[in-house]
């Protein structure tokens, strides 16, 4: 059997970062088995579902590198074949016309509240003669649900439920203005789409067993189905913008690399023992139902951010210089030259160490393409005292005297003008850097004068120097 798997969004809103998880676990699963990963887009909202939200979404997707396969399914095109298979049931007797309007249908629920009850709909045009029909009225088509017994369903999360059949009414299958419901809409694309396992959250739980009593009517095998956990906050609490419920747009704009986010998403309710590292090849290997936890998992920005840096130091430098390039373009305002991208890959090793996310990544690399003279912060202003700048001024004398301009030349000459001037290292250390980047947070000292190379770095203390 070849492995299928779906993710069905509804285009009314961005990829939240619950359906982006959701859309991993299938990808996974349908990696894992060679198998397939297929996209449809659930558009039958005509109201709600926009072509802003479509596109969104399958950026997203992109961006989180989840690729799927053949060309998205959208199920608006495919109501002819819903309302096709609605007749299918009404022939065979597993479906009905219901004329109820809607006062009644208000009367109904109003009676469930006075007795404590779920509101549903009682079946009074179930077994009821069509010649009772009232005139001009257009009926809906409802599933004549089992009424007795239980639907179990065997879920490969959350094992075994049994929901009692007398909890679900009869749901509506086509609406009196002939559009078929997202219920029926669902299974019968799963089935023609040939889906095999079904992962989605577990808000779908009593979904699954109305889908179930679908199935089994129709003469269908039903999907192996999986209901995970959903994200909560911190706190424990429904996840919230506050908490992180954003798209995963925002992530991207944020500086959170796709490959962090994946493996982030990956953690959120599943496990391998205590791996917290795993490479999209490892979890494609590694990935399972059974390692999908019951409880709901929680989204946790600071975990997010250390997992972002971690994936920032182990990114290739190439790589990194063209995530910053576009951030630097737009601060100043001008195409970054092959030059300067050569001279931002070459101080990489040093600017990644500290970054937690490419925005932040791109703020500490502006200092080497920025023009002179430097825009100073207060800070490193109070460090530039007359003196500071006397000091720089007889290393200045010292450095331009070096022939070879390596990191390990240019250290042996700043710790020989330490000890001429009888300081610490950080004295010179300090108004060295602010004067050569403007701040005082950079990569190692040593390193910035080798990346800058020696004109450039001299030119920035002459400019300190002179007062510019």
């Amino acid at each position: 059997m070849t492995v299928v798997t779906r993710f069905a969004p509804s285009p009314t809103g961005f990829l939240h970062i619950g359906g982006a998880r959701t859309a991993l676990f299938n990808w996974l699963y349908a990696r894992h088995h060679g198998g397939k990963f297929l996209l449809r887009i659930e558009d039958t909202d005509r109201e709600r579902s926009t072509d802003e939200a479509i596109d969104a979404i399958l950026a997203g997707l992109k961006w989180l590198g989840l690729d799927w396969d053949g060309e998205p399914t959208y199920q608006f095109a495919r109501r002819d074949r819903h309302a096709e298979v609605a007749r299918q049931l009404l022939d065979a007797g597993n479906a009905y016309y219901c004329y109820a309007s809607r006062e009644e249908l208000q009367e109904m629920r109003d009676k469930a509240r006075a007795e404590k009850r779920t509101p549903g709909y009682d079946g009074r045009w179930r077994d009821r003669d069509p010649s009772d029909a009232p005139a001009g009225v257009d009926p809906v088509i409802r599933f004549k649900s089992p009424n007795e017994g239980a639907t179990v369903i065997e879920d490969a999360v959350q094992g075994t439920v049994t929901i009692q059949n007398q909890q679900l009414d009869d749901l509506i299958l086509v609406r009196a203005d002939g559009t078929p419901t997202y219920m029926l809409s669902v299974i019968v694309d799963d089935h023609d789409m040939g889906v095999t396992h079904i992962i989605r959250g577990d808000d779908h739980l009593t979904n699954a067993a109305r889908q179930l009593q679908l199935y089994a009517a129709l003469g269908w095998d039903a999907p192996v189905m999986s209901h995970i956990p959903l994200i909560h906050g911190p706190d424990g609490a429904k996840l919230s913008k506050r908490h992180g419920a954003l798209g995963v747009e925002a992530y991207r704009d944020m500086g959170y690399l796709p490959e962090a986010m994946r493996n982030y998403l990956l953690r959120l309710g599943w496990s391998h023992g205590d791996d917290e590292i795993i490479s999209t090849e490892q979890a494609i290997e590694w990935f399972n139902l059974e390692n999908i936890g019951k409880s709901a998992a929680r989204f946790d920005f600071g975990k997010l951010e250390n997992l972002n840096g971690t994936y920032i130091r182990e990114a290739d430098n190439a790589y990194l210089t063209q995530l910053v390039k576009p951030l630097l373009e737009e601060k100043f305002g001008r195409a970054l030259t092959k030059d300067n991208c050569i001279l931002i890959e070459n101080a990489m090793n040093g600017l990644k160490e500290r970054a937690k996310s490419v925005i932040s990544l791109a703020d500490s690399a502006a200092f080497l393409i920025a023009e002179r003279p430097l825009s100073m912060d207060d800070k490193a202003n109070r460090l530039l005292n007359a003196d500071a700048i006397d000091m720089l001024q007889r290393l200045s004398n010292r450095l331009e005297k070096l022939t070879i301009w390596s990191k390990e030349q240019i250290e042996a000459a700043v710790r020989e003008h330490a000890e001429a001037e009888d300081l610490k290292l950080g004295k010179i250390a300090q108004p060295l850097r602010a004067a050569l980047t403007g701040t005082t947070v950079s990569p190692g000292i040593f390193d910035v004068l080798e990346v800058l190379g020696k004109e450039a770095s001299l030119g920035r203390i002459r400019d300190v120097k002179t007062g510019s």
